[in-house]
Order: structure tokens, then C-alpha cells, then sequence
């Protein structure tokens, strides 16, 4: 009925049919928030509310579970923490040379962030997920019936109800004693923003990169006195950017590694889908190619 009143609106009352145009939007928003996702969160608030011990879920991607750490630790701060991982997952989408494919978290790469996540002081214990009675499951930000495109921290916030200090860390490592000082660079084949070039980097000194092979001998061809280190795992990573002069990378699984360490980066803003950006004074994202070669300049007289 509203859909034939608002075609007639539209014809003979242009403020009727705005407003009945507003209401057949704000159904199909309410019309996707079922009873069970309500009934959902209210028993995830519950258990958080209740619980002195709390077991969390995640499948990954794994920059998605990152961002997730800082409701964690918040929560750590009162309540003992465990974080089960899924693993092997699959995902509707698959993305451009993906070195997981359509897998969220392979066992190959929970093998590369197990490390990581338990040098984490506020998270109890970290295992994949095998069966385990679970109190906030937080692959339910991919169910709420919101857009998800803005900052990936606070997805989880409404999840949980709480809210973390994004510009407070929330990882801790130890530098990397041997590689250090470096302009340390990654850039993987997703998530690229086409107004920019990092040819321009060439006429820098002591740039490391960490991705992929592949990906380091695209860029290595605009970028020849770029060097490659091949990470043993993604702890070692963290200590790589830890100790780095300062970070550069685009949207990636990587960077949210350098926003959790709050060390000086540059993020490479995606146009497409822009729901990371830094957090603290100390970095920058950018779009074109101007802002983005001033802010290098910037950071080598900086720092």
C-alpha cells in the first residue's frame, strides 16, 4: 500500500511522497534486524555484564580480528579473556590475488598470527575454535543490519557495547633487535587507491618491504633500492614495524598491525572502501599523490 501511495505522491505531492518515501526506508532497515540478532546482542550484553570469564569467537579476515582486539583488551581490564579462532572458513567473495583465496583465516595463516596473538599479555589464552561454549561471538558484525563502512574498531563496539580508546595501543611487542630503522613498506594487490605512485620512493634510502614475494617484485620494479625480508611469522613482523624509522602500506591485514603498535605510518586510503584511517597525531592517510609524497618528506624530516 505504501509503495502504490507513494507512486501517486510523487505525481501530486512532492513533501507526502518524500515523507512516505523516508518510511518505506526505515522498514526495510527494521525489517532486517530480526528478533534473533536482537535477542543476540542482548545475551552477549548479558554474559559481559555477568561473566568475570569470557570466551570470544573470530573467523578472520585477520585485519578484521585485529581490529577486534581493542574491545578485547578493554574488557581484559576486568575479566579474563580467551580467543577461539575458526579456521578455514569460506567467504562469498573472492578477492584479487588473495594469497588465502576466499578462505577467512587459513590454518597456514593462524600458523603465521598464532605468535602474535599470544604474546598479547591481556588475552588468557588463543586456540582455534573447536566447539567451544562461547560468550561473544564477534563474526556478528558481518549480521548487522548497518552499513559497515566506517572505522573497522567500532564494528565491534556494537557488537559488545563497549568501547575501547582507539588511540591507545593495543599490541605489544618487542622491538626487532637486527632489522630496524627502516622504512618498512607494504602493498598488496586489494585495496589499492589508483591516484597514487610509490615510484617517487626511489629516491629514499633504507626501504624494506614485508608482503608477499609477488607483491614485492611489482613494486620492486618502480622502486629498485627496495629491499625484501621474508618474515618467519607475523610476531616477528610487529617487531620489524615496531623498531621501523616509520610505516607505509595500503588497507591491509599488515597495517593493522602498525595502527595496533601506533607507530608513525602513512595509510594509503581506499576509495572504495574506506574503514581504516590512523587513530594518533603520528600518522597520516592520504588520497593523491601530492598529499602523499609531502607526508613522506614530512615523516623522514620527523623522524
Amino acid at each position: 500500500m505504501k509503495k502504490i501511495k507513494k507512486t501517486w505522491y510523487k505525481l501530486v505531492d512532492r513533501d507526502k511522497y518524500l515523507e512516505i518515501k523516508q518510511e518505506i526506508r526505515q522498514d526495510k532497515v527494521r525489517d532486517k534486524f530480526s528478533s534473533s540478532l536482537m535477542n543476540e546482542l542482548s545475551r552477549i550484553n548479558n554474559q559481559i555484564a555477568t561473566k568475570t570469564s569470557l570466551n570470544f569467537v573470530h573467523s578472520g579476515h585477520m585485519g578484521d580480528l585485529l581490529y577486534a582486539l581493542p574491545v578485547i583488551k578493554e574488557l581484559a581490564k576486568t575479566k579474563e579473556c580467551h580467543l577461539y579462532v575458526k579456521l578455514d572458513e569460506q567467504y562469498n567473495e573472492t578477492y584479487y590475488k588473495h594469497p588465502s583465496g576466499n578462505t577467512l583465516i587459513s590454518k597456514r595463516s593462524y600458523n603465521m598470527l598464532e605468535p602474535l596473538l599470544h604474546a598479547q599479555t591481556y588475552l588468557k589464552s588463543v586456540k582455534p575454535y573447536q566447539g567451544e561454549s562461547i560468550d561473544v561471538d564477534l563474526d556478528l558484525f558481518r549480521a548487522l543490519p548497518i552499513s559497515n563502512q566506517f572505522h573497522s574498531f567500532r564494528w565491534y563496539f556494537h557488537v559488545t557495547g563497549i568501547h575501547a580508546d582507539m588511540t591507545e595501543p593495543y599490541l605489544e611487542v618487542t622491538p626487532h633487535e637486527q632489522v630496524k630503522n627502516k622504512v618498512v613498506i607494504v602493498r598488496t594487490f586489494r585495496a589499492r587507491n589508483s591516484f597514487v605512485d610509490y615510484g617517487f620512493l626511489k629516491n629514499y634510502n633504507d626501504l624494506l618491504f614485508l608482503g608477499t614475494k609477488e607483491e614485492y617484485e611489482e613494486l620492486h620494479k618502480s622502486i629498485p633500492n627496495l629491499e625484501f625480508y621474508d618474515v618467519k611469522d607475523f610476531l616477528e613482523m610487529a617487531q620489524i614495524i615496531k623498531a621501523s624509522r616509520f610505516y607505509i602500506s595500503n588497507q591491509t591485514m599488515a597495517y593493522a598491525i602498525a595502527e595496533g603498535l601506533k607507530v608513525p605510518r602513512l595509510l594509503e586510503a581506499f576509495p572504495d572502501f574506506p574503514v581504516m584511517f590512523p587513530t594518533t597525531t603520528n600518522g597520516r592517510d592520504f588520497y593523491f599523490q601530492d598529499q602523499f609524497e609531502n607526508y613522506v618528506k614530512d615523516m623522514f624530516d620527523r623522524y
